[in-house]
C-alpha cells in the first residue's frame, strides 16, 4: 500500500515538517524529455587553487630535498615526545564540497590558523600512491556504485557487483574527470578478472541531462532474466534537486560494456512528501519478494531522524512507495548508501541478496551524514511488512557497530555468485590538505574488498577479511616466532621493504599478570587516550609501522587490555596516527574500538601496509581499522617495521609472518585496444 506522506510519522510539534521542507518535486514520466545541455562544471576557487599552485612551486624552488634518514635508536620506550608530532594544522581551510549540493563533506578541512602548510617534495608525494589499491589514473574518486546482477534459477535471484559480465568483474565508482577534488562528478569504469588487477575504461556516464546536469550519483545495476541491464542512479537536477533514473547498456554484446544510454523517461523516482528535495539518494541493490516484485531502498530522513524507504516494482520504470518505513534511528540524521543483505546464521558462505528465512539474520547499513561513518546492525526483515527490527537496539544503525573505525565510508557489498561470498568495498578518503592533492593530481582510493559473514561464535557482529586473491600479490615469507617482547621494549623486525605487505601476528599475554592485575581501567577508549604512549598494566602491545630508524615517524596498530570493576578484561584495538608524520597539515588522531576476545582465544591481528594506507583487521575481522599517514621520513627503505610492548608491568610473546607483496597490474584503456 502506497503512503501518501510517510514524513508524517515523525512530525515534530517544535519543528513542523511542512515548515521545513519543501513540497514534493513534480513527477515528470511518461513525457517526451529534452535532453540538457552541456554539464555546468563550476569553477569557484580556480583563482585562489591557481595562486596557491604558484606560490608552493616558488617555495618549492628553494628548498633543497635530502633523502629520507634516521637517528640512532637510544630510546627503547615510546614514551619520549617526538619534536613536531604534535602541531596540529595552522592554515586556512578549504572551501567545503558538498553540502550545498546535498551531499555529505568530500572535502577534509583542517583548522586554520597562520603557520604554512608542509613544505612537501615531489619525492615524498609519490611516495604516497598505492601498489595494489584501486584508484584512477589521476584525479578524484568516491565511493564505488552498488551493482548488482540478478539472474532467473527457478524461483531464486542470484546478485553480484562489481557486476561480472561477458568474464569481466565491472566497477563503477564517482569520478571528477578534470580535477583532484570533488565536482563534475561522473561514472568511472574499470573491469577485473580477479578483483585486484584492473583495466580502466573510458567514463560510463556523464552529467548531460537536466535531470543529472549536477551529478550522477550512487546506483545500482540489474541483469533481469530476460539478459537486459538496468542501472538505477541517483541524479542531480539542474535545481540540485535528488532524483533516481535509469540507464542500460547501448550494447549487450559488449562485453566491456563501455557504452550507456539513459531513459528517456528519466527520472523514475522524485522525493516523496514532506521529504527534503536534497535528502533523497543512493538506492540499493534489487531483491525479490514474495509478491513477485522487485524491491529497492533509498536512504533520507526528517528532522534528525534516519530512514530508509522501500518501494516496489514491476518494471524498474514505475514505483510504489510501501507504507511505512523499513527502519529510523532517531538523532542520527541523514542516511547514505544503505545497504540491505541477508547473513547466514550456520554457513561460511554470503548469501544472494533475495534469500530470507530462518537460517539468516538480515544486515542494515547506513553511512552518516553526520559524522562521516558507516554503521550497521544485525536484525530480522519481515516480507511481507517491509519492516526490518534489530536484535539490539542498543547497537542499533548509527549507535552501534561500525564496519571500520577509521577512514573507511559510502561502501557497498555485492553477492560474488562465483565463489559464494559476500565481498565488502569502501571509499577511502584522503586525511590531508586539499592543496596537497592537487598537487600530487589524485585523491582517494577503494579498500581492498573484504568478505563479509557472520561471527557465528558471537552471533553478534560481523567478520571482515580481505578477498583471498590479494595473496596472488605476496612474495618472500618471513617468519618470527615466539619473540619475547618485555615491558616498555621495542623490537625490530627485519623485513627488508615496509611499505608493501601483508603481515600476520599472534599475541600471548603472560598470565601471571593477568590475574595480578587490579586497576579499573574500563574508561579507556581508543580515540581519547593517549596512543600508545599511555602506558597500563596490560598493555599497549603491537607492531609499529612506516618507522623510520629514529622512530620520528611511526604508526602503531596495538591492543590494550582493560580490568573492569566486574573483574572482567575488555580488550581495545586501536591506531595511532599522532606520530605518522612530521607534516603539520594532515590528520594525526587515534581511531579504534573493542573488540570481542573469547576463552582460549589469542589475541590477533592481520595488516595491509600499502604506502599511505593501513589496513588493520583484529580477531579474524571482529574490529577493523583503516588510516591514511603521510609520513616524510618512513618512506621507500628508510621505512621499517617493530613490535613493541608499552605496558608496564606485563611481557608478550609474538608470533608474526610478513610477506612483500607486489604492485597490482591496474592498466590504462590504451593497453587493451592498442
Amino acid at each position: 500500500m502506497a503512503d501518501p506522506n510517510p514524513a508524517s510519522i515523525f512530525a515534530d510539534p517544535e519543528d513542523p515538517i511542512t515548515a521545513t521542507v519543501s513540497g514534493p518535486y513534480a513527477p515528470l514520466l511518461d513525457v517526451n524529455l529534452p535532453a540538457g545541455g552541456k554539464p555546468r562544471r563550476p569553477f569557484k576557487g580556480f583563482l585562489v587553487i591557481l595562486s596557491v599552485l604558484l606560490f608552493v612551486g616558488l617555495l618549492m624552488t628553494l628548498i633543497v630535498e635530502t633523502g629520507p634518514g634516521g637517528s640512532e635508536l637510544t630510546d627503547l620506550t615510546l614514551n619520549a615526545p617526538a619534536e613536531f608530532t604534535n602541531i596540529s594544522a595552522q592554515f586556512l581551510e578549504p572551501a567545503s564540497r558538498g553540502p550545498s549540493a546535498g551531499v555529505s563533506e568530500k572535502s577534509f578541512r583542517l583548522h586554520s590558523g597562520e603557520k604554512a602548510p608542509f613544505p612537501w617534495s615531489n619525492t615524498m608525494l609519490s611516495w604516497q600512491r598505492t601498489a595494489f589499491h584501486f584508484q584512477p589514473e589521476k584525479n578524484w574518486m568516491n565511493g564505488t556504485r552498488d551493482c548488482v546482477v540478478v539472474t532467473l534459477i527457478g524461483r531464486l535471484y542470484r546478485s553480484q557487483c562489481p557486476m561480472f559480465y561477458g568474464g569481466w568483474y565491472h566497477l563503477f565508482y564517482q569520478y571528477n574527470p578534470e580535477a583532484a577534488v570533488w565536482g563534475n562528478i561522473v561514472w568511472g569504469h574499470a573491469v577485473s578478472k580477479d578483483l585486484i588487477e584492473w583495466l580502466h575504461l573510458p567514463v560510463a556516464m556523464v552529467a548531460d541531462h537536466w535531470y543529472d546536469t549536477n551529478g550522477v550519483w550512487t546506483g545500482s545495476a540489474t541483469l533481469l532474466p530476460d539478459g537486459q541491464i538496468i542501472m538505477l542512479y541517483t541524479g542531480a537536477t539542474d535545481e540540485l534537486v535528488q532524483v533516481q533514473n535509469l540507464a542500460y547498456p547501448a550494447d549487450l554484446s559488449d562485453p566491456l560494456l563501455v557504452d550507456w544510454v539513459k531513459y528517456p523517461g528519466n527520472p523514475v523516482l522524485v522525493p516523496p512528501p514532506g521529504i527534503g528535495l536534497k535528502d533523497f539518494r543512493d538506492p540499493t541493490t534489487a531483491w525479490y519478494g514474495p509478491d513477485g516484485k522487485w524491491r529497492i531502498a533509498i536512504g533520507s530522513k526528517v528532522n534528525k531522524t534516519g530512514i530508509t524507504f522501500v518501494y516496489d516494482t514491476d518494471d524498474f520504470k514505475k514505483y510504489e512507495l510501501i507504507k511505512g518505513v523499513m527502519h529510523s534511528v532517531p538523532g542520527t540524521g541523514m542516511w547514505e548508501c544503505v545497504d540491505f543483505y541477508p547473513v547466514s546464521l550456520t554457513e561460511d558462505n554470503g548469501l544472494d541478496t533475495s534469500f530470507n528465512g530462518p537460517d539468516a539474520k538480515h544486515v542494515l547499513k547506513a553511512s552518516m551524514d553526520d559524522d562521516r561513518n558507516d554503521y550497521y546492525a544485525i536484525g530480522t526483515y519481515s516480507m511481507e511488512s517491509g519492516n526490518w527490527t534489530p536484535d539490539n537496539r542498543n547497537i542499533d544503525v548509527g549507535i552501534g557497530l561500525r564496519y571500520d573505525y577509521g577512514k573507511f565510508y559510502a561502501s557497498k557489498t555485492f553477492y560474488d555468485q562465483n565463489k559464494q561470498r559476500r565481498v565488502l568495498w569502501g571509499w577511502i578518503g584522503e586525511s590531508d590538505g586539499e592543496s596537497t592533492d592537487i598537487m600530487k593530481g589524485w585523491a582517494s582510493l577503494q579498500s581492498i574488498p573484504r568478505t563479509v559473514v557472520l561471527d557465528q561464535k558471537t552471533g553478534t557482529n560481523l567478520l571482515q577479511w580481505p578477498v583471498e586473491e590479494i595473496k596472488s600479490l605476496r612474495k618472500g615469507c618471513k617468519k618470527f616466532d615466539k619473540v619475547e617482547v618485555g615491558p616498555g621494549s621495542v623490537v625490530p623486525l627485519e623485513v627488508g621493504k615496509a611499505t608493501q605487505m601483508d603481515i600476520t601476528a599472534e599475541f600471548e599475554i603472560d598470565k601471571e599478570a593477568l590475574e595480578r592485575v587490579n586497576k579499573n581501567d574500563e574508561e579507556y577508549s581508543c580515540s581519547t587516550s593517549g596512543g600508545s604512549a599511555q602506558r597500563g598494566d596490560l598493555g599497549p602491545f603491537g607492531l609499529l609501522l612506516l618507522s623510520d630508524e629514529g622512530r620520528c615517524e611511526q604508526t602503531p596498530v596495538y591492543f590494550y587490555i582493560a580490568k573492569g570493576t566486574n573483574g572482567h578484561l575488555k580488550t581495545f584495538f586501536c591506531s595511532d596516527e599522532s606520530r605518522s608524520s612530521l607534516a603539520n597539515d594532515v590528520y594525526k588522531g587515534v581511531s579504534g574500538s573493542t573488540v570481542p576476545v573469547l576463552e582460549g582465544e589469542k589475541l590477533s591481528m592481520r595488516i595491509l601496509v600499502d604506502h599511505s594506507i593501513i589496513e588493520s583487521f583484529a580477531q579474524g575481522g571482529r574490529t577493523c581499522i583503516t588510516s591514511r599517514v603521510y609520513p616524510t621520513k618512513a618512506i621507500y627503505g628508510a621505512a621499517q617495521l617493530y613490535v613493541f610492548n608499552n605496558a608496564t608491568s606485563s611481557s608478550i610473546t609474538a608470533s608474526i609472518k610478513t610477506w612483500e607483496m607486489k604492485s597490482a597490474y591496474i592498466r590504462p584503456y590504451s593497453s587493451y585496444i592498442s
